[in-house]
């Protein structure tokens, strides 16, 4: 008997469909695992004949073929146990089903028979919609996130008899459904951090403000203890709320890697990535024999924080320039070519010189500073929108009682600058904000009078800026003239953008 299960595996972050082909023949009783199976693949032939067993199960008897089709695709993970366990019993004629065909079946089988999560079932429930199938048979920690894919049955399944009884019909089971309103509506009061609890530092909640509503890179430098990392920790709280496709998009990224909580259904929040100086290439872009997301793919529609960014090796910093400017990675490996999305927000924090003061106040010799600072290339500055100075907090700001804005004051005001570029870029789906402007749109939407001609001319020349700053500064323009509801950019609105581009050449000179 031959008996075809349908089932899927992830790549990239896309997910194709994979047919568990199970005959059971004459011969010597023994598996075989065909199609390009990983270790955890073939070790799956254990898992799944003791789950059969202690699910009172028969053992099929004789040479038994499994093949996962396409065969020249190699196969990683647990999640095939489930689909060849079923395809097993249908070939034996255990159960008998006409219900295959309508359900991709995904799971890792205990050895008592239980099913476990795996991961990567959202994507997979994508392309099952997109195969035009019934449903999905799926853990039940995992079904949440497949049933945010609208129009799908989605069914969890505690263990194996319990899939074996649905598929013949013995059994229902209610299909999960989640409330995607309820989940976003939950989102909205969720945040730990907020705005209001930072005290003092007006000039630097500005321009995280501005960085906000154009989704623009920012440097925070200062001394130690000055707030940068409680206000980047902050930055998160003020973006806009993300929407069910941006919610979809970063929810797969976040599926495939393994970070979803049981019975989540999506991230709805935006992502706040933090990673360690220590962090490799692979670490940071993704990588692996196999390419999986890596930190910057991660934080996909939301923030990319690092943290004493002259301690991050300098190969690790320009692996970055390329994803900052595409807002995408590609990874090539003998594997393959993987391309994941990357559209983040940068913001790094740093302190001026080694020992944490300002350049005036510095113990350090001038070469040690200049040392320091060139760990950071000029490249890598050119592609940060917002260069912003985080002076002390003066003693009577920190004792005083009086509290800042609300995150959700500031996010108002972003949402609403948001909005209006929404509207500005409605026929151009790859521009989701300011930031992402390209040439074209620099020419059409930053138009400057004769005055702010002139003297955005003088700042290229006395502060010896590239053509790259010239299009950064025109971006965040846009974005100030965005919040104060402005059509047009006016001298103000550049003064302002061009002051967060003065900051490095102080103190790079």
């Amino acid at each position: 008997m031959l008996a075809k299960v349908c089932s899927a595996a992830v790549n990239g972050i896309e997910a194709y469909p994979v047919e568990v082909e199970v005959n059971a023949g004459w011969g010597e009783t023994v598996i075989v695992v065909v199609g390009l199976p990983d270790a955890a693949v073939k070790e799956s032939r254990d898992r799944v004949t003791t789950a059969l067993a202690n699910s009172g199960f028969k053992f099929p008897m004789g040479r038994t073929t499994i093949n996962l089709a396409p065969a020249d695709v190699k196969k990683e993970g647990p999640s095939f146990d489930l689909p060849i366990a079923i395809g097993m019993l249908a070939a034996s004629e255990q159960i008998e089903t006409d219900q295959l065909d309508n359900f991709t079946i995904v799971g890792e089988l205990a050895l008592t028979g239980a099913v476990r999560p795996v991961k990567g079932v959202l994507p997979i429930a994508l392309r099952a919609k997109a195969e035009g199938k019934t449903g999905v048979l799926v853990p039940p920690e995992n079904a949440a996130e497949a049933a945010a894919v609208d129009g799908l049955s989605v069914i969890p399944v505690q263990n194996l008899r319990e899939a074996a009884q649905f598929l013949e019909g013995q059994i229902r089971i209610a299909p999960t459904k989640v409330d995607m309103e309820q989940i976003f509506a939950a989102a909205a009061h969720e945040e730990d951090v907020d705005f209001a609890e930072v005290k003092g530092q007006e000039s630097v909640k500005r321009a995280l403000e501005i960085a906000a509503a154009g989704g623009h890179n920012c440097l925070l430098i200062g001394p130690p203890g000055t707030g940068k990392s409680m206000l980047a920790k902050r930055l998160a709280t003020i973006l806009p709320p993300l929407t069910l496709a941006e919610a979809l998009e970063t929810t797969k990224i976040h599926s495939i890697v393994g970070l979803l909580n049981p019975g989540q259904a999506l991230v709805t929040r935006r992502p706040f990535r933090s990673p360690h100086h220590t962090a490799s290439d692979a670490g940071l872009l993704g990588g692996n024999i196999n390419p999986t997301p890596g930190e910057i793919s991660l934080a996909h529609n939301g923030v990319l924080f690092l943290d004493e960014l002259p301690e991050f090796k300098r190969s690790v910093l320009e692996t970055m320039r390329q994803p900052l400017e595409e807002g995408k990675v590609t990874i090539s490996r003998a594997a393959g070519t993987m391309t994941f999305p990357a559209q983040f927000m940068l913001v790094a924090a740093m302190n001026p010189t080694p020992d944490g003061k300002m350049p005036a106040e510095s113990k350090s010799s001038p070469r040690e500073i200049q040392n320091y600072l060139g760990r950071i290339s000029g490249p890598l500055l050119d592609r940060i929108d917002l260069h912003i100075e985080v002076p002390a907090v003066k003693f009577r700001e920190m004792t005083g009682e009086q509290t800042g804005e609300s995150s959700a004051q500031i996010r108002h005001r972003v949402v609403t600058a948001r909005q209006v570029q929404h509207a500005r870029f409605a026929g151009r789906p790859k521009i989701t904000c300011n930031a992402r402007m390209g040439p074209r749109e620099l020419k059409q939407f930053c138009a400057l009078n004769d005055t702010a001609k002139d003297m955005l001319q003088m700042a290229m020349t006395e502060m010896n800026l590239s053509a790259r700053a010239y299009d950064r500064i025109l971006k965040v323009a846009r974005t100030i003239a965005d919040l104060a509801g402005a059509a047009d950019i006016s001298p103000e609105h550049l003064s302002e953008a061009i002051q967060f581009r003065s900051l490095d050449r102080q103190i790079w000179g």
